[in-house]
């Protein structure tokens, strides 16, 4: 009967939410269903990802209504939508990294953060955590050095771009766990490679990573103008 009555509130709750906060899809503000991320005319172009592996995992292809969307998270100011992709991430981590311990987010440069005003990454990782019933540790990596934007280098040159760029600034939060490394955009994958090897370098048990979406990287950026990443 308690489970019942539980179940009846936490409906009531949804939809008065609904009736003072309308959902709206993430890519173009149209009115959509209580946890849904996209309208129908926007999910058209929306893929699930297509290239995965056992310790790199990605929820969407990077493209369509997707890249429009991260775009506003990113460089729009719409902090605010970290919730709502962080959901589907944690959805996606409990089916594909169940084993994990401990997420910790790619860290932006300080200037960077100041430039953007929010770490992206640090704000999709605490629901994940939180959401996985694990710890977040925001600050266990540092990035030691301001890099040249990845979107503007090839493949070879983005891995040297991010060589040595990471520590692990506290290596007793990561040693012996099993990691979940969390980013927005994955493209070769050089920076999450870079990340992971600081962490091991730490001392990390296992190093898996989760991104939202995944990016062929020979596709041009469709970041803004002047933007960096």
């Amino acid at each position: 009967m308690l489970d019942m009555l539980a179940r009846v509130a936490t409906v009531a709750v949804a939809l008065v939410g609904e009736l003072v906060a309308p959902t709206r899809c993430v890519a173009c503000e149209e009115r959509v269903g209580p946890r849904v991320l996209f309208c129908t005319a926007c999910g058209v172009s929306v893929m699930p990802a297509t290239v995965s592996g056992r310790a790199s995992h990605a929820v969407f292809d990077y493209g369509g209504a997707v890249a429009t969307a991260i775009v506003r998270f990113k460089y729009a100011g719409r902090a605010d939508l970290a919730h709502r992709f962080s959901a589907i991430m944690a959805a996606a981590s409990a089916l594909a990294t169940p084993d994990v311990d401990l997420v910790v987010p790619v860290p932006l440069h300080p200037r960077r953060l100041v430039e953007r005003g929010f770490d992206q990454a640090a704000l999709l990782g605490a629901p994940i955590a939180r959401r996985l019933g694990i710890p977040h540790a925001p600050r266990a990596l540092l990035r030691t050095r301001a890099t040249v934007p990845q979107a503007s280098l090839d493949r070879d040159a983005r891995s040297a771009n991010v060589a040595n760029a990471f520590r692990c600034s506290a290596p007793h939060r990561v040693a012996g766990r099993r990691v979940l490394l969390v980013d927005d955009v994955r493209t070769t994958g050089a920076t999450l490679s870079a990340c992971a090897e600081a962490l091991r370098t730490a001392g990390a048990a296992d190093v898996r990573s989760l991104v939202l979406a995944s990016r062929n990287s020979l596709e041009k950026s469709t970041k803004p103008r002047g933007v960096r990443d």
